[in-house]
């Protein structure tokens, strides 16, 4: 049996690592366990987008926001550089009616406290020289940065295990322990188990399966998404730029795109991300396909073509390798963050989407303040487990 801890926090992604250091800066003896090496899961699969620009304006963009603002803090406290770089971010808009939608957003958005501009056609090439020239505007968020997610992982660790977290790698939790009273003791791994009266689950699309030893249900679902990565060349785009219909892909509804039936099938809309070594990134792709991480020929073709649309100037430009990750998605695309009442000493730090890189800070501090008996940054109501349970008897109510 390996010694015991204060709390073990499960899963070793950019969520598991940010809870880990949080705790041990309050002093808490942490163990990390994770059944691989650390970032070696959908935290390795992803871009770096640290935005508010996407989010829904009221509590999930202010949410972003806190977040952010951690962010400059820990570029001071965090010893590995994770390539923090706030640029802000634009979204791009092709007609007149999402320019009606974008406008109203950006009010909304302003009005919740971001900064945040809709930028006319005029300043459009100004700002981004290459972008295509029927471009009629730019949404702006200022706050918006990006980062790299897996240096951020390893800056998260080392400064973890600096403050003496322990961190396991290589070792699958096979399940959670509970005492004769139902209260948490500890998890079940291959090796052996190990004791501890508190628990955070944060193994993204995996959690599912390790909550249910414990009969806990988790609606989290893993949604495919896929990246091309450019060979070094010219400067494309200054900053992370992205095309307004990325936000009727990942929440439906709004106003139309005018793409080919393959592109909402597999949820292609451009996101382009300049990184400090020479290349980009091209997103995105949103599919539910299981645990699928296979990169296809089709939605990469989609995605290249999409981003040409926008950027006609890479035409020509080499891509070097793609991937694809795992995203934890919930129906309400809000998070988890959460004590799991009926079991006293787990928590659940999971369910971020494609948000929990930039998440991460305010998720991590969150859950040290559940723990730590603090008052929490935000509002937690909202990352509740049981808002699922109350809406399914609400919506049973009304039927």
């Amino acid at each position: 049996m390996s010694r015991g801890a204060d709390v073990i926090v499960v899963g070793g992604g950019v969520i598991g690592s940010a809870v880990t250091y949080y705790l041990a800066k309050e002093g808490l003896d942490v163990c990390l366990v994770d059944r691989g090496d650390v970032a070696s899961g959908t935290s390795s699969a992803c871009d770096g987008n640290v935005l508010a620009t996407d989010k829904e304006p009221g509590f999930d963009s202010q949410m972003t926001l806190k977040s952010q603002l951690l962010f400059r803090d820990l570029q001071e406290e965090l010893s590995y550089d994770f390539e923090y770089r706030q640029r802000g971010s634009t979204l791009a808009v092709e007609d007149e009616e999402q320019e009606k939608v974008a406008r109203d957003w950006v009010s909304r958005q302003v009005a919740a406290g971001l900064p945040m501009r809709y930028v006319e056609r005029e300043e459009v090439h100004d700002l981004e020289p290459m972008i295509a020239d029927d471009i009629i505007g730019l949404v702006e968020c200022a706050s918006d940065l990006s980062l790299n997610p897996m240096a951020l992982v390893f800056a998260f660790v080392h400064a973890a295990e600096s403050l003496g977290a322990r961190i396991m790698r290589f070792r699958e939790v096979k399940g959670i322990l509970r005492d004769a009273k139902g209260a948490v003791k500890g998890v079940d791994t291959a090796e052996g188990p190990i004791e501890s009266k508190r628990v955070v689950l944060s193994a993204g699309v995996w959690s599912p399966f390790i909550a249910k030893t414990v009969g806990v249900d988790l609606p989290v679902i893993p949604r495919k998404g896929a990246i091309l990565v450019s060979e070094r060349t010219f400067v494309v785009g200054r900053r992370k730029v992205m095309e307004f219909g990325y936000l009727m892909t990942k929440f439906g509804g709004g106003c139309s795109r005018k793409v080919e039936p393959d592109m909402d099938k597999y949820g292609i809309a451009m996101v382009f991300e300049p990184t400090p070594h020479g290349n980009f990134l091209i997103g995105s792709s949103r599919e539910f396909v299981g645990f699928d991480r296979t990169c296809t020929s089709e939605v990469l073709t989609l995605m290249a073509r999409r981003a040409i649309r926008f950027f006609p100037a890479i035409k020509d430009v080499k891509v070097i390798r793609s991937y694809a990750g795992l995203r934890p998605y919930t129906p309400d695309h809000l998070p988890i963050v959460s004590p799991v009442d009926r079991i006293p000493g787990l928590y659940i730090a999971t369910g971020h989407e494609g948000d929990g890189i930039g998440l991460s800070p305010i998720t991590g501090k969150v859950i040290s303040e559940m723990i730590t008996g603090k008052p929490t940054s935000i509002s937690v109501e909202p990352l509740r487990l049981d808002r699922f349970e109350k809406k399914a008897a609400g919506a049973k109510t009304t039927a």
